[in-house]
């Protein structure tokens, strides 16, 4: 007679269970494989494959390792094409952008009257507007070079407010109606800015400060004004195959919204914010320390040093080759960026401050010097850093000052760069090689709306130093120009320090959100005359197909 079966030990049961679930593949999320992926991590290594789980990378391999170890229920076949870390913009002005897409593009105008009729027809298409704002004309395009006037806007909108930036925001026109209601006058004088008069009458022409006296009026946006505005433009970014914008300067009010709609799930986009330059902001974040959540960062704040060289506001140390008699201006007082230092240095928050001409920065760099030790981790940076004297530069390896620039600016000044510079100091201006060598890293970004939004063109100018058109023929300043390396980790991990987010963001690691870009091109190895036919395929962020087929 066969004797009962005995029961077999716990721990016989569970080593059983053990083995049986080590043959086992684990489950993920998504598999991405079949694909040439620049992690841009410590190494520059490239692999085949990743495993995302829970919105974050879980595993980077070859396809073979991947694929023997993980099961998901999306598995993404990538064809060869080559993989990116989400795009991060380094500097720029989302909401703004957004709000732009709902204006008056004067962006291409070749002329004033060009304007004018582009601003007849959106006035026609949009009766109810209370105000009529544009953005975009830049005097340097037009055949005489000469700024307008409000002339013929007075004759036509004698009862609506108008009011059109130029391209980089520093400077405006308002019509008649739009400075009376501001209460403009003549005679009347700003710190930091100008008010334009001929003979003793207004022309509408208003110059850095002077601008906010009539965009100060115009109501704030409403909770429609900003969803659609947020919402355009992320959709266009995701398309473009960013991922994490740099938002440069923003109110309390546009904080709470974006973050009220990010908590909602209607805006996808990671922001890092930096607080303009104002009491009220201070009073709201200061006190409680930087504010942050899984897609905002509230840790900067970003102040004005001076304007543009476009628009002669710059301050440089030597007059402009192009006007003699003319330094431009700091558009606020040594001791009022002097004492915003010292407040913030006994915070969390990053100073950035806007820093054009070599004046300036040499003003701004001096003051981070007096605050900053050698060797700082505060990331104090420096937005734009456009035109550096030889003497100022080694200032920021020195203090640990981060140079944030934009390449395509290089490429859309280049034109006319020279006439307000000269020939001397033109070589000291957009020289992001140099300010590469300062601190080993630089990122960068497009001050869009000012550029485009376009990441493959921040590529291409960088190392490239050419236009569109392929002007010049042998690019700007090339010793200046990065290594195509340099440029995609300005791009992606540079980005992602500047903001003190590369523990979380920038490269494709294993524990990073997963945000990464799909293109049909891999920028790394096509040729110079191919890059800007390069497209995104699709866009992803923390896992999530936000652009694509």
């Amino acid at each position: 007679m066969c004797s009962a079966l005995k029961p077999l030990p716990l721990y016989v049961i569970m080593l059983v269970i053990f083995c049986s679930s080590c043959a086992k593949k684990q489950y993920v999320d998504t598999i991405l494989y079949h694909a040439k992926i620049y992690t841009v991590d410590s190494n520059f290594s490239t692999v085949g494959a990743v495993a995302i789980k829970d919105g974050r990378f879980l595993e980077c391999g070859t396809d073979s390792q991947i694929l023997s170890q993980f099961d998901a229920s999306e598995i993404i076949d990538a064809n060869g094409r080559s993989v990116y870390p989400g795009f991060i913009d380094a500097h720029a002005h989302f909401l703004g952008y957004g709000r732009s897409l709902f204006e008056v593009n004067l962006y291409d105008c070749k002329t004033w009257d060009e304007a004018i009729n582009r601003v007849l027809s959106f006035s026609k298409a949009h009766p109810d507007e209370k105000w009529i704002r544009g953005r975009g004309w830049d005097q340097n395009k037009f055949v005489n070079g000469e700024f307008p006037d409000n002339t013929k806007l007075n004759q036509l909108f004698a009862d609506k407010p108008i009011l059109l930036s130029r391209v980089d925001g520093h400077a405006a026109i308002a019509n008649a109606k739009a400075l009376q209601l501001a209460g403009v006058r003549p005679n009347q004088k700003i710190v930091g800015g100008e008010i334009i008069t001929n003979g003793g009458v207004l022309t509408g022409l208003l110059i850095d400060n002077a601008v906010g006296l009539v965009s100060h009026i115009i109501d704030k946006p409403t909770n429609e004004d900003y969803k659609k505005w947020l919402m355009a433009a992320e959709n266009n970014c995701f398309e473009a195959g960013l991922t994490t914008i740099t938002d440069c300067g923003l109110m309390y009010y546009d904080i709470y919204a974006i973050d009220s709609m990010q908590k909602s799930g209607d805006l996808k986009m990671r922001i890092y914010v930096m607080i303009s330059d104002d009491t009220a902001n201070y009073n709201r974040f200061l006190s409680t320390g930087p504010y942050k959540t899984n897609r905002l960062y509230v840790k900067g704040v970003k102040a004005y040093a001076d304007g543009a060289l476009g628009s002669r506001g710059a301050c440089l140390l030597a007059p402009y080759n192009d006007k003699k008699d003319w330094n431009g201006f700091l558009l606020n007082t040594y001791s009022h960026f002097d004492l915003l230092a010292d407040k913030l240095n006994h915070t969390a928050f990053q100073l950035c401050t806007h820093a054009i001409g070599d004046s300036a920065n040499r003003v701004i760099l001096n003051i981070y010097a007096k605050y900053l030790q050698a060797g700082n981790h505060k990331r104090w940076r420096i937005e734009h850093a456009q035109v550096v004297n030889r003497n100022d530069i080694a200032l920021f390896g020195k203090y640990s000052i981060i140079p944030s620039v934009q390449p395509t600016h290089a490429t859309s000044d280049m034109y006319w760069a020279k006439d307000r510079l000269g020939n001397e100091r033109v070589h000291y201006a957009y020289s992001y090689k140099k300010l590469l060598m300062q601190n080993g890293w630089l990122p960068l970004g497009t001050d869009f709306p000012v550029e485009d939004i376009s990441p493959i063109k921040t590529f291409y100018a960088a190392c490239i130093r050419k236009d569109t058109k392929g002007f010049p023929e042998n690019g700007f300043e090339m010793e200046n120009a990065l290594s195509r390396k340099e440029a995609l980790m300005g791009m992606t991990i540079w980005a992602a320090k500047a903001n003190c987010w590369e523990q979380e963001i920038g490269s494709i690691e294993k524990g990073k959100l997963a945000d990464f870009v799909i293109l049909d091109t891999d920028i790394m190895q096509a040729a110079d005359a191919d890059l800007l036919k390069a497209k995104v395929f699709a866009t992803y962020s923390g896992g999530k197909k936000v652009f694509g087929k």
